[in-house]
């Protein structure tokens, strides 16, 4: 009989000792779970020049499907634990889930805490067949990495997805474990992907300023799916961040009723009809029409701003505090400048 995957805090904490006392990648080998014809581990030079060698189970298919799921885990960050949803998927889909550096298969890195050297070194996974639509899939921790990377457009970038997605805000079981995972670090010694997750989780807060300009920059929809009982990520933060982020599209934000945090643990075909709800649906000619020329708008009004911003805070520092105010506008600067040196005798 084929063993199950650990669950809970305190089998997946003993699995990860484990392996790591053992030198083992999975927790329960694939092998035993899965024909390789259904889930496939696989591997790729990371991107950004930095080396490593990323690890990543995906769905073999004869050809490209229309559809290609990029998923970046959480932290831990354990692929082999989205496997139930990479055998349940259509043949017409296709999905990679990839072990983030610094976990499971992809540990040559020892510990990359900065989520925009994450996002780079993961680029490589976005990469798609002619006429195939993307859409990528940040879970947890890494919902702001995928952030980052859906910033760069990648060709065939269909939509965004925040599954569960971890905003600096730990709710009360994450607080435990990261503050537990604190001071058993500093008397005993933790398997790698331990560490690297109390590490990451607790340095994410002052990194977020990258993924909110990010959100600002994004063009394809976001959509922010959350369990009503996540007791790791509050849901209340997710939707503070629906409303309160200035987002080139509205962002759709999706409650689930009695899920947790961990939506890759469910039912598999529930999880994949919550992502096949993100794809897009092919609008009248008229009506992508309106909403190209309207985002076409916000982009140059928003750019129009941070240049006029980036002028301001510039002239700032060229003109004498006596004169400028700091927060001026640029109009306002020239205007004050011009008036102080005409009433100098």
């Amino acid at each position: 009989m084929a063993r199950k995957r650990p669950k809970g805090v305190l089998e997946l904490g003993w699995a990860a000792w484990e392996c790591d006392r053992q030198g083992r990648i999975e927790h329960v080998p694939l092998a035993e779970l899965y024909d390789e014809n259904q889930v496939r581990r696989i591997s790729m030079p990371c991107g950004g020049g930095h080396g490593w060698t990323l690890s990543a189970l995906t769905t073999p298919r004869e050809k490209p499907a229309p559809v290609k799921i990029v998923v970046v885990t959480g932290a831990p960050s354990w692929a082999e634990y989205w496997a139930p949803v990479l055998a349940a998927l259509p043949e017409d889909r296709e999905m990679i889930v990839v072990d983030r550096p610094g976990y499971a298969g992809s540990g040559e890195a020892e510990y990359v805490g900065d989520i925009r050297v994450q996002a780079e070194s993961l680029m490589p996974l976005l990469a798609t067949a002619p006429g195939q639509k993307l859409v990528l899939v940040g879970q947890s921790y890494g919902a702001a990495i995928s952030s980052l990377m859906a910033a760069r457009r990648p060709k065939g970038l269909a939509g965004l997805v925040l599954l569960s997605g971890y905003f600096g805000d730990p709710g009360p079981t994450a607080r435990f474990l990261v503050r537990f995972g604190q001071f058993i670090l500093r008397w005993v010694p933790v398997p790698r992907d331990l560490r690297n997750a109390v590490l990451e989780v607790a340095g994410q807060p002052g990194q977020l300023v990258h993924m909110l300009r990010a959100l600002e920059r994004i063009t394809v929809p976001i959509h922010v799916i959350h369990g009503d009982k996540d007791d790791f990520a509050p849901i209340e933060t997710a939707e503070r961040l629906v409303q309160e982020v200035r987002t080139l599209r509205p962002m759709r934000f999706r409650r689930v009723p009695d899920a947790d945090h961990f939506l890759n643990d469910g039912p598999a075909d529930d999880l994949i009809a919550e992502l096949e709800a993100c794809l897009p649906v092919r609008a009248p000619l008229h009506v992508s029409l309106v909403e190209n020329l309207r985002l076409l708008a916000t982009r140059t009004r928003r750019g129009l701003q941070r240049r006029l911003t980036a002028a301001g805070d510039l002239a700032a520092t060229l003109i004498p505090r006596a004169v400028v105010r700091p927060g001026l506008s640029a109009f306002r600067l020239a205007g004050t400048s011009s008036r102080t040196q005409r009433a100098t005798p």
